[in-house]
């Protein structure tokens, strides 16, 4: 039975298992088209599992993934969700600097929007590298006609976080952008994220079935909830010469994933981030 009144943002972050941040210092972007694929059979099940729970999602896509798998971009869209952008290529915003950052995020809204013919609102950061440091990044993207961002998660993390940020959306950029973090739960006056990820592979779903009721119910608030294709995919190749923390967070209960998701669609209400956030009376 579904727990939740409040509509939901359910998010994924289209990239393949090779591409992620974590291996940055183990795979050249130049070595990429050597790898197997399987980022469109991940993609296709995941649309299954949404088409099964009548649920609309955004799809914040990686330029280079789309350039690749520009059918797969069409069926997205074709299948009622919102596409969004990742960036180009996966690299994280604090290696950037304005102009190569304003470069990156308008190739791949225009690549998205022609392939799909559908207006791109919304970006999220590689690996939520936007934060304290780096915040002119809202501004570029104001500029280059995006309407939201959601690369903000207001915790405290060895590779991201900006754990003063505000918990929920808040307008940025002058009020030209609105930002929408990744959702948290406030325990004991710390954030602990509870909006996907690894953090949803790590915690029992318990955890995260109570936390998003907080949110929810507590303080009346939408959550914003994010995975990955690779996350549902156990039978991916393993990447070798990984720290063990690496491999630890990389490759902990891929197996868990998928049917964790189905849970998840059942016990709480689903949408689409421009309906959520975008839509009349925001």
């Amino acid at each position: 039975m579904n727990t939740a009144s409040i509509l939901n943002a359910m998010t994924v972050d289209v990239e393949d298992y090779y591409q992620v941040s974590a291996f940055e210092k183990h795979i050249c972007r130049t070595t990429w088209a050597e790898f197997d694929c399987r980022v469109e059979a991940n993609i296709e099940r995941i649309l299954q599992l949404f088409d099964e729970k009548s649920v609309k999602a955004t799809f914040f896509t990686l330029g280079c993934v789309a350039e690749r798998h520009p059918a797969m971009v069409r069926k997205i869209v074709a299948s009622g969700h919102e596409l969004a952008s990742h960036g180009w290529d996966h690299r994280r915003v604090t290696s950037q600097k304005p102009g190569c950052f304003k470069d990156d995020v308008l190739k791949t809204r225009a690549l998205l929007e022609d392939i799909s013919g559908q207006v791109v609102k919304g970006y999220r950061a590689p690996s939520y590298s936007i934060g304290a440091e780096n915040l002119w990044a809202l501004d570029v993207l104001a500029e280059a006609g995006y309407e939201y961002s959601s690369s903000i998660v207001p915790i405290h993390h060895d590779h991201y976080g900006m754990p003063d940020a505000p918990r929920f959306a808040f307008r940025a950029a002058s009020d030209r952008i609105l930002e929408i973090p990744i959702s948290t739960v406030s325990v004991m006056r710390r954030n602990i994220n509870c909006g996907g990820g690894g953090w949803f592979r790590f915690f029992p779903y318990g955890f995260t079935r109570w936390a998003l009721k907080q949110v929810n119910e507590r303080e009346q608030r939408s959550c914003i909830f994010y995975f990955h294709p690779w996350e549902i995919d156990e039978e991916q190749p393993r990447i070798e010469n990984l720290d063990y923390k690496t491999r630890f967070r990389h490759y902990l209960n891929l197996h868990k994933t998928h049917p964790r998701l189905g849970r998840l669609l059942d016990d709480f209400s689903w949408g689409r981030m421009d309906e959520i956030f975008l839509g009349p009376g925001q």
